[in-house]
């Protein structure tokens, strides 16, 4: 004997259809079984009503009421009594005396003797109906009384038809019935499998267990999960975003349904949820975060179900990379001054072969004057080491393209300052690093003198970082979308590897998130002005 089928092991759609199927059939039953109640009601008092009139009709007829008086009442009213019978189709109709002898009867052996049935209403003057087993079977029945002028019951006149009878006539509107129910039952049927068909489709013949299991899998995931991931219908409304997600783009709990534009996102992030195209490892600025950004449409048998959209946290990686800008920057710089030092070092030699003694000394004094002036003045001013190395790496980078990096009069950072201030030596190493290297761009491709001037400084409760530079300065219409990642001028293939348009952009981002200000003015050319406030315990 092959062992009973496993309904959990079935598809969610197969088991819908089984229940469903008998939650239909039941219903049918039971709908079927309250109309052929119903029916067999009304057909009981369609007979009561239809017995009822004939049994007045007779009643008030001037013949019975002549006939009663008569010295011979059957011989009258049995013709009279069989006719309306057979126009009314009913089984009898029987005039009887007050005392129950009946004076007509379908079958001529009963003239004569008692009626069998109630009467004692009929006695009080009162018309009345009921079913009773008599001489021809079951019968539905009416009774009714013959009053005379004065209103005195004289005779009685009962009319009926036999249960048999009624049950004919239910029984004829039993294939109406019965093609109803089918009808029913086949309508429902077909929707019971269209219903199947599309969950069958879009549960993709799952069980309920394995979509239990699924749907658990896909909870876990989707909390533990370092990563971000928001998924778009295809009108581009979000329907879900994970805990990594809303930690990184500073999501609202309410985003079900909101379309991507309404997040309050930065617009180049806009275009890579709201977009139908494949992005590979886009760096944006989400709020306070640098994030990798990764989309594709998301499609399952040729049909694109809405898009995918994952995102990766690269701030503290992006804040490493800035620092190991600058160390290669301070190894650039030092390479270049090493190659520098043994171009002197052999023009000196080479003098005093020669035998230029004077020229090779004041070749040597003048050469180590310059630079040592440089360092003397950056370190002079400024105590922080790493900040002091940004500069020096950057003014080695600048004089490579022909930029003089000059300290502004008034520089000056103390270490322990900056340290006791709340602020991050990182975070001013991100905003002097793309400042200058900004300023020396727009240096460099503007006519001699170039020139880039750097200000730190504490100003009263705030440290003021200020660049300036010789370059061709920005329209002041342009100005605040130079904070917007995207934003460069350069041209199409000169940004760095993280992409172009990045480095103003973290300068905004870092600005905001330290609380700080950050302004765009004119002198030469563009002048980066950078205010962040310094921790209550500094003194002014």
């Amino acid at each position: 004997m092959p062992p009973a089928p496993d309904l959990r092991r079935w598809s969610l759609a197969r088991q819908l259809l089984l229940l469903q199927g008998a939650l239909v059939l039941l219903v049918v039953v039971v709908a079927t079984g309250l109309a052929w109640a119903d029916a067999a009601e009304d057909a009981d008092e369609a007979a009561a009503q239809q017995v009822t009139a004939v049994a007045r009709s007779v009643a008030d007829s001037p013949d019975v009421l002549g006939a009663v008086g008569s010295a011979a009442p059957s011989s009258l009213l049995q013709p009279y009594a069989e006719r309306v019978r057979r126009d009314t189709g009913t089984d009898f109709v029987v005039v009887m005396s007050p005392g129950r002898t009946r004076w007509s009867h379908p079958d001529p052996d009963q003239l004569g003797r008692p009626f069998l049935g109630t009467v004692a209403p009929a006695l009080r003057g009162e018309t009345f109906t009921e079913t009773f087993t008599g001489t021809l079977g079951p019968s539905v029945r009416a009774v009714t009384p013959v009053l005379d002028p004065s209103g005195e019951v004289v005779a009685l006149v009962s009319v009926g038809l036999s249960v048999d009878e009624v049950g004919d006539q239910l029984r004829a509107e039993l294939p109406l019935l019965g093609a109803g129910a089918l009808l029913v039952l086949a309508i429902a049927g077909a929707g019971t499998l269209l219903v199947a068909r599309r969950l069958r489709r879009l549960t993709y013949g799952l069980g309920a267990e394995e979509l239990s299991r699924m749907y658990a899998c896909y909870d876990a995931v989707l909390h533990s999960v370092r990563e971000g991931l928001v998924v778009l219908d295809p009108a581009g409304r979000v329907q879900l975003a994970n805990d990594e997600a809303r930690r990184l783009l500073g999501l609202p709990d309410d985003l079900a349904g909101r379309r991507a534009d309404e997040l309050g996102l930065p617009g180049g992030l806009v275009e890579v949820l709201a977009g139908d195209e494949v992005v590979h490892d886009a760096v944006h600025l989400a709020r306070e975060r640098v994030v990798v950004v990764s989309g594709a449409p998301a499609e399952v048998d040729g049909r694109v179900l809405g898009r995918v959209v994952t995102l990766r946290d690269r701030t503290d990686l992006r804040a490493l990379a800035g620092d190991l800008d600058a160390a290669r920057g301070l190894a650039e710089s030092l390479r270049s001054q090493a190659h520098e030092s043994a171009n002197r070092l052999h023009t000196v030699v080479s003098l005093l072969e020669l035998g230029r003694t004077e020229e090779a000394v004041g070749f040597a004094v003048d050469e180590l004057a310059a630079v040592q002036a440089l360092t003397d003045r950056v370190v002079g001013a400024v105590e922080e080491p790493v900040v002091a190395a940004v500069l020096l790496g950057k003014s080695a980078v600048a004089a490579e393209r022909g930029v003089d990096l000059v300290l502004a009069d008034g520089t000056e950072l103390d270490a322990d300052g900056l340290r006791d201030s709340g602020l991050v030596a990182r975070d001013v190493v991100t905003l002097l690093g793309n400042l200058v290297d900004n300023a020396v761009d727009a240096a460099a491709s503007a006519p001699a003198p170039r020139r880039v001037e750097v200000l730190v400084r504490r100003d009263g409760t705030d440290l003021l970082l200020e660049v300036a530079d010789s370059g061709p300065g920005l329209d002041p219409a342009t100005a605040d979308e130079a904070f917007t990642r995207g934003w460069s001028t350069k041209p199409a293939g000169q940004g760095r590897p993280q992409g172009r348009g990045l480095g103003l952009a973290l300068v905004g981002q870092t600005v905001r998130r330290l609380g700080g200000t950050v302004e765009v003015g004119r002198r030469d050319g563009a002048v980066f002005t950078v205010r962040l406030p310094l921790a209550a315990r500094v003194p002014a």
